[in-house]
Parts: C-alpha cells; sequence; structure tokens
C-alpha cells in the first residue's frame, strides 16, 4: 500500500493461526512487582529521551478516577531476553506481520497468556518517539475497543511492546486478498466491527481531555478477537487534539496514503475531523470489500475519490456492496451505512458528523441484522439473483426494492425519514468536541 513519504509500505500480515504451541520451557518469567511502570514513570523517560511531554499533564490529571484505573493497569516492564525466550527467539514459526514500527511475533508468558511482541525496526519510519507516544497512550487510556498494552522493553536501543494477542489479526486480513478457501467476513461481522471501532474512536474524541486524534486509522489498525470484536491499535500517530480557542493541531503529516484527510494532507491541520474521514474509508472498504488505495489498478485507485461522485444517487447503492456477500445483507441497511460514510468521507470538514453521531447511527444498523432465516418461507420466484438487482437499479424504471429485498427486510422496522442526515442524529449523552 502506497503511503506519505514519511512512512514506509505496510506489507501484508501473514497470520499464523495454526502456530506451533510454545512448549512449557519457553516461556518467560512474571516480571517482578518492582518492574512495574507508572505512566509517571513513563513520562519521566520520555523527558530523559527528548520527547516532549508536557501536555500529556492534563490528560493523566484528568480524573481521579482515570489516575486509579491508569495505576492498576500499569505497563510492566520487560527484559529483551525475557520476550526473546517467550517468542523462541523471535523465529519464523512466530512471525505474526510487520507494520511501519517493526515486526510482530506471538509469545506466551508464564501465566500461559498469549501476547504480540512488537519489535521496533531501526532502519524503519519509526522510532523512540512514536514508541514513547505509544507507550503513554496505552497507558493513560483504557477502553473495551483499544488494545491493551501489557508491558514494554527498552534495554539498550531495544524497543519491545508487548499487547494481548488477538487471534484473528486485523480487519485487512478478512477483507482483502482472500485465499480461495477463506469465508468472507459476513455482513453482521462487518457491522459489528464498524461499532466497536467507532466506540473506540469516541472514546478518544468525547472522554479523553483533552481529545486524542488517532492519526491512523485504516483497516490494518483494527484488530480483532475470536468472535470478530474490534480494537483500534497502533497510537505511535496520535497527538493531543486542539484545547480552547484552538480550531487545529499544526503538525507534520503522517498516515498512510488514501485514509489521510484532504485538508490535513494538503496544510498539516490536524482535526478530530480529520479522524472522521478516515473512519468513513474505513466504512467504504467494509461496504465494498475494496481497498482505500489500490496500486495494482491503473484507474480508480483511491477508494473515497472513486467512491465520492457515486454517492449521490441512492438506486445505484447496491453496486457498492463487496461481491463477496453474494447479496446476504438488508438493503436498508446498507443503504444507511453507505451514507454514514459519505458524509465522512465530505471533502468539507464542517460537513462531516461527530463521532457520537456516528456510533448512534451504527448501533441503530447493529439491531438490524441480517437474518437469512426470514427468507427460507419466501417463494423461490422472488429471489432474485444479484445480477439481477444491480440490472434493476441500473434501469430508469425500476426506483423501487425488487420484491426479494422487501422479503428480506420485512423484519427490519422503516427508520425515520432523514435518517442519514447528521440533523436528524440523536445526540449522546457525551460532551463530544465540534472540531
Amino acid at each position: 500500500m502506497s503511503c506519505f513519504p514519511c512512512l514506509s509500505p505496510r506489507s501484508k500480515v501473514d497470520e499464523k493461526r495454526d502456530a506451533p504451541k510454545i512448549g512449557d520451557g519457553n516461556v518467560i518469567p512474571s516480571a517482578t512487582q518492582n518492574s512495574d511502570v507508572s505512566p509517571v514513570n513513563v513520562r519521566r523517560r520520555a523527558h530523559s529521551d527528548g520527547v516532549e511531554t508536557r501536555n500529556w499533564n492534563a490528560l493523566y490529571d484528568a480524573s481521579s478516577d482515570d489516575r486509579s484505573k491508569a495505576r492498576s493497569k500499569a505497563a510492566t516492564s520487560f527484559t529483551f531476553r525475557q520476550l526473546a525466550v517467550a517468542t523462541r527467539n523471535f523465529r519464523e514459526a512466530n512471525y505474526i506481520g510487520a507494520g511501519g514500527f517493526g515486526k510482530v511475533f506471538k509469545g506466551q508468558l508464564e501465566t500461559g497468556e498469549l501476547v504480540a511482541v512488537k519489535q521496533l525496526n531501526h532502519e524503519g519510519c519509526q522510532g523512540n518517539q512514536e514508541f514513547v507516544v505509544e507507550v503513554l497512550m496505552l497507558s493513560l487510556l483504557h477502553h473495551p475497543n483499544l488494545v491493551t498494552l501489557i508491558g514494554y522493553c527498552t534495554d539498550g536501543d531495544q524497543r519491545l511492546m508487548v499487547y494481548e494477542y488477538m487471534p484473528k489479526g486485523s480487519l485487512e486480513d478478512h477483507l482483502f486478498e482472500l485465499g480461495p478457501d477463506a469465508e468472507p467476513i459476513s455482513w453482521n461481522a462487518r457491522i459489528k466491527i464498524a461499532v466497536d471501532a467507532a466506540r473506540g474512536l469516541e472514546y478518544l474524541h468525547c472522554t479523553a481531555n483533552p481529545p486524542v486524534i488517532y492519526r491512523d486509522l485504516k483497516s490494518a489498525n483494527i484488530l480483532l478477537d475470536t468472535n470478530f470484536s474490534a480494537k483500534l491499535s497502533d497510537f505511535g500517530l496520535a497527538k493531543l487534539g486542539p484545547v480552547g480557542d484552538n480550531t487545529h493541531v499544526s503538525t507534520r503529516v503522517m498516515g498512510t496514503y488514501g485514509y489521510c484527510a484532504p485538508e490535513y494532507a494538503m496544510s498539516g491541520h490536524l482535526t478530530l475531523k480529520s479522524d472522521i474521514f478516515s473512519f468513513g474509508v474505513v466504512l467504504l472498504e467494509l461496504i465494498t470489500g475494496r481497498k482505500a488505495f489500490d496500486s495494482s489498478k491503473k484507474t480508480e485507485q483511491n477508494l473515497a475519490a472513486w467512491a465520492l461522485p457515486h454517492l449521490r444517487d441512492p438506486r445505484k447503492f447496491i453496486q457498492f456492496a463487496d461481491p463477496l456477500l453474494q447479496g446476504r445483507f438488508p438493503t436498508r441497511c446498507l443503504h444507511h451505512m453507505i451514507a454514514i460514510a459519505a458524509m465522512c468521507v465530505q471533502e468539507q470538514p464542517t460537513y462531516r458528523p461527530r463521532i457520537s453521531d456516528i456510533v448512534v447511527a451504527l448501533e441503530y444498523l447493529a439491531t438490524q441484522p441480517y437474518n437469512p432465516d426470514a427468507l427460507r418461507g419466501a417463494p423461490r420466484s422472488h429471489r432474485a439473483s444479484p445480477a439481477t438487482r444491480v440490472k434493476n437499479v441500473n434501469s430508469p424504471h425500476q426506483e423501487s426494492p425488487s420484491q426479494h429485498d422487501r422479503d428480506r427486510d420485512a423484519n427490519v422496522s422503516q427508520p425515520a425519514a432523514g435518517f442519514a442526515t447528521p440533523a436528524r442524529f440523536k445526540s449522546r449523552t457525551v460532551d463530544c468536541p465540534q472540531s
């Protein structure tokens, strides 16, 4: 995948789900209580390494509850030898994948807990500053939809991070370049992933104080557990958002091409709405099964640029659906999902909705799952093929849903008119910044 010059391309994650089980003789000893590192000590280490941390004081001092939670979930300091033993000396059988920071390996703690160990590549595009930022972020911020940082290593020039192990890998693994025997991700799972990712982003934007701009939201950074519950990962590029009268944060442009908001790419002005654009691109990936940027195509490489002109005609929405879904989705929910994505990828950031409103809309869609059993009683003559539905949509004389679509959505309640417009979203009981 092509990236900005400041980032190297991310390699395809090669998930080893059936990696050999690590034997009892190849586990690391538990770290002692004295090796626990609090966020305060992490900040001190960051300051000694020359990383600016003064703006983190407000985030850490937001409330006594947050401080108590941070202490109870403090990251543990491991030695390099411990992590080498845990990953069987970082051998190929334990290799999970790689990103801008470096390679990721599967490991096992003495307790039997499986972990993912990320090792910094000193020749890569990320370095000590991104390492410190991520440790700080995940030491201070805790949410069910953010990946858990278990510990880290700073022996000598080694920089490693230890996370909870997510057995299903990344969302990217389940959307693109599937093998012939791979099962495509279902519509219901896609909605669940979208809701989880939105909730994680809502926590960063609306609960964290000051708000946190993720800046690297993409399908490769959305990790999945065995139940397809999603968690956001890789916070090395995260920035604290604007506070007070400030409308944006000025920073060097960082991120992955195809997900980056246009105003941020052109000016370096970063806002919460920059994350909303990236989230909209992820929604388009979930809907279409297409990559955010596909260099293998001669035309229509950029997903958002390709989709935006076609989002004005709801009669063509059915053509956006991932062919691998084979029509197994509620048509009305598909339309609403596309409408939400369309608002998120608006070129003008002020037109994009707040993440709290997006969560409300997606949670509504999650209450309307695709139910294949509802079709079994329908006459076979009413079951139109996907090709027939596309043909009907393209016809200027066919503007209403097919009988098949009406039968399939019989159990879906009608949403209020104007559901997909920002003015009709029901506000959540959170104080989410407007910027």
